[in-house]
């Protein structure tokens, strides 16, 4: 490993991390990856975009062997955005569809939120620790409640969002637009397992915080039931699986949070393996099954209250439109009203009918100061035309030869100056006050 940069005198190493573990998961990340290419070379051959797709893919792959074999939470950081800017390519890849285009954008959004939570947990873990590896993130057990919770509190957010799970699952069903081999690899084997394998990475800062633990059981539990529950009511079969993995994806969580991480790893790689077969098989499908597909079971049927709100997903993605899209907007209206009635007029800032003027105004009528700042420069530039009048434009002699004399001792050191022991003098000079 070699030191890649620092952060606030924080070392950041380009190191990884070849444990019993990680070669494993980059093993499965490598297999299911090649599958998938040489799925897609025969599935998508007829498309326009044949190879902007195995460019968004490979992106993908190379994020997600940084996210696994990365060493410290900077490198896996950037392995993250990698997938999360390929996805978002690849659920627009049919970028002429406004669906597509929207969904895409839909998702990228969310998935900035996870974004946030990593990032300030890194910023946290320079300050609080010292440290970004993995190995140093627990501070040996030094660190405060406070430090330790919101440095948890990020990274866990991170995980919630990058793997769909309550309350930013929404995300995860308007991603399926993309074609079916990418959502075989990002959403139903590999990157939605991505923040299981960030918490088994963090699990010796995890058990430090028993109340992220705890939460992370509530969630995923939750999770699950919400997608169970989602997944028997879908009536085409990539919604109905993915809602399915975010049930098993759930149950992970809620192993991480009863201190089973190795078990929930080793459980995530199976199901990965066993989705990606699944959703490279949706297309056919209806081939394969010679069958009806089985009914809304019974149970739920009987009960409409429920079986209403499985088929509009709880209402979700609706009430966060109404808790935070709509006031988050409404904020938005106001901060420009307020910068258009308020602001531009303190600062000067012409309004849009102010730029347009006749052709045959007056240089009086086009130099005028709009606001506080405008009237108050406008007041200081006629201050030092009057002084340049007086001094300059005047004809006193008395004034003039003072001026005279700085003109030519500036000249000389210009001269001076311009010589090429001097300038290599001040180019030293400037280098030693920058070491």
């Amino acid at each position: 490993a070699g030191e890649w940069l620092a952060i606030d005198r924080v070392p950041v190493g380009l190191s990884f991390a070849l444990d019993a573990v990680s070669l494993p998961m980059a093993t499965l990340v490598t297999l299911i990856g090649w599958i998938a290419l040489r799925f897609s070379a025969t599935y998508l051959h007829r498309e326009r975009g044949f190879q902007r797709f195995f460019l968004g893919m490979s992106l993908f792959l190379a994020g997600m062997l940084l996210i696994v074999l990365a060493g410290n939470a900077v490198l896996a950081f950037v392995g993250w955005e990698l997938a999360g800017v390929s996805s978002w390519l690849l659920i627009a890849y049919a970028w002429e569809r406004p669906v597509a285009t929207g969904n895409a954008l839909f998702v990228f959004v969310a998935n900035r939120v996870g974004d946030a939570g990593f990032l300030l947990a890194i910023g946290l873990a320079a300050w609080s620790v010292g440290s970004v590896e993995w190995t140093g993130l627990a501070g040996d057990g030094r660190m405060s409640v406070v430090s330790a919770r919101l440095l948890a509190a990020g990274f866990v957010l991170a995980a919630l969002v990058k793997s769909a799970q309550l309350p930013f699952t929404p995300w995860i069903a308007r991603a399926l637009e993309g074609p079916t081999p990418s959502s075989a690899v990002f959403y139903g084997s590999l990157m939605v397992h991505a923040g299981v394998f960030l918490l088994f990475r963090l699990q010796e800062l995890l058990v430090q915080v028993p109340d992220m633990l705890a939460l992370l059981v509530v969630i995923g539990l939750a999770t699950s039931l919400y997608g169970g529950l989602c997944a028997l009511v879908q009536s085409d079969v990539k919604s109905a699986l993915i809602f399915s993995t975010v049930t098993q994806v759930g149950l992970m969580f809620s192993l991480c949070g009863f201190g089973q991480f190795a078990l929930a790893v080793g459980y995530s790689g199976l199901h990965a393996a066993w989705r990606a077969y699944q959703f490279l098989l949706a297309p056919s499908y209806m081939q394969l099954v010679r069958r009806p597909a089985r009914p809304v079971p019974r149970w739920l049927a009987g009960r409409h209250w429920l079986y209403t709100a499985a088929l509009q997903r709880f209402w979700i993605e609706a009430l966060a439109g109404s808790l935070l899209t709509r006031p988050t907007l409404a904020l938005g209206r106001d901060v420009r009203a307020l910068d258009e009635r308020v602001i531009d007029g303190l600062v000067g800032t012409p309004r849009g009918d102010q730029g347009a003027v006749a052709g045959d105004a007056s240089a009086d009528e086009l130099i005028r100061g709009h606001g506080l700042a405008g009237r108050t420069l406008l007041l200081f530039a006629e201050r030092l035309q009057a002084l340049e009048n007086r001094l300059l434009l005047s004809d006193d002699d008395a004034m003039m030869k003072p001026l005279r004399l700085v003109g030519r001792y500036a000249d000389a050191i210009e001269s001076l100056l311009e010589q090429p022991r001097y300038l290599m003098l001040m180019v030293m000079a400037t280098f030693v006050v920058i070491l």
